[in-house]
């Protein structure tokens, strides 16, 4: 039978969140019922909400959920009723990028989280008054006290984890992650640079310490963030207002210029500088995610020393694998999330948005 649930849905682009009773769909037979426990907030779900991106509004978004399975559809073989679980992004399954443990690079990737609002088949999984809403968002519209989610969104996770710790494990902190593990794999003795210390810098910078580099440079405007950043694992910070980039990463790596670099600020000109501050053979990772249809201009000898430029998704994770990883690393303490995180009752979902739009709070987690 379809149930009532409580969700922030967002009327228009540019509209704030409202709470309103909506109805949720009978689970599929590749989907569950989840009860949310917590879910994150993050900048893909503003940038949605301003109307920056053509998914239907009305909908509900919410792409970071972690909450307890209640029931599963017909086919559903992964999880069970009782289970904990992480919510991420989901994916065909079928295509060479899914087969090959790259479902983050999915051939229907867009229209399956970020821009249809729909199932696959065209269904929606949520209605209002008997109209449908943009739902499906990343295969799970979390933003609700339940959740229609599908099969390859859920993660399993140890029961005696918080769930409250572990939600921006979905999204955020797997990106910030698995832009470190995934792609620049640091050598002994590497120079990694993180470029924005938000939810996904720091948790590069986490990552990073993690990892056989020895000289972790964060790069950010905040003083706070740089100091918060050193307690995390960088062993410099450079602020971005005082000092020019190029000069500082050449100060500390003597010339040689940095192995890796990590662009989280969606800012070109950033991005730019972060190419220039390469050495020979050196990897920059595009997360930051500019408007569409943003173009950046390089020099293109600069390039010529082997210097690599890779646009990363999700951390290009396998998230059945890497999502239960992050969760050990949480429980064992070696991955302090909590540092970032700040909690708000669901309900108060819009100061959650004006904190971290005004810098006060890193990572929003509501709680329900």
């Amino acid at each position: 039978m379809p149930i009532t649930t409580r969700a922030a849905v967002v009327e228009s682009g540019g509209a704030p969140f409202t709470l309103s009773d909506v109805v949720l769909d009978d689970p599929a037979p590749h989907e569950a019922l989840v009860r949310l426990v917590a879910t994150g907030l993050c900048h893909t779900d503003l940038g949605v909400a301003s109307g920056g991106l053509p998914f239907p509004l009305p909908g509900v978004l919410g792409h970071e959920g972690a909450g307890i399975v209640e029931a599963v559809g017909s086919a559903v073989t992964g999880v069970a009723p009782g289970d904990h679980v992480v919510l991420s992004f989901t994916s065909c399954g079928d295509c060479r990028n899914c087969h090959g443990g790259h479902p983050a690079y999915c051939a229907t990737w867009l229209p399956l989280n970020l821009i249809g609002g729909r199932r696959a088949d065209g269904s929606s999984t949520l209605s209002r008054d008997g109209e449908p809403l943009g739902g499906h968002f990343f295969g799970q519209s979390s933003f609700a006290e339940r959740a229609l989610v599908d099969e390859r969104s859920l993660v399993k996770v140890d029961p005696e984890v918080p769930l409250e710790s572990i939600a921006p494990l979905g999204c955020g902190v797997q990106t910030g992650v698995g832009a470190v593990w995934n792609v620049l794999r640091p050598r002994t003795g590497s120079t990694i640079v993180v470029l924005g210390a938000g939810a996904v810098g720091l948790s590069a910078v986490m990552a990073a310490a993690l990892t056989p580099a020895t000289t972790i440079v964060a790069v950010d405007r905040v003083a706070e963030r740089l100091e918060l950043a050193k307690e995390l694992g960088a062993t410099h910070t450079v602020d971005a207002g005082a000092t020019g980039l190029g000069e500082a990463i050449a100060e500390i790596t003597g010339g040689q210029g940095a192995d890796g670099v990590v662009e989280t600020t969606g800012n070109v000109g950033v991005l730019r500088q972060g190419v220039d501050a390469l050495g020979a053979r050196g990897t920059l990772v595009v997360v930051g995610a500019p408007p569409f249809g943003t173009e950046v201009a390089l020099d293109v000898n600069g390039l010529l020393g082997g210097k690599q430029i890779v646009g990363l998704t999700l951390g290009d994770s396998e998230t059945q694998t890497f999502i239960p990883a992050l969760v050990e690393l949480v429980k064992a303490g070696r991955l302090p999330l909590h540092r970032l995180v700040g909690t708000y009752p669901f309900q108060d979902i819009d100061r959650a948005v004006r904190d971290m739009t005004e810098g006060k709070t890193i990572k929003p987690v509501l709680t329900f």
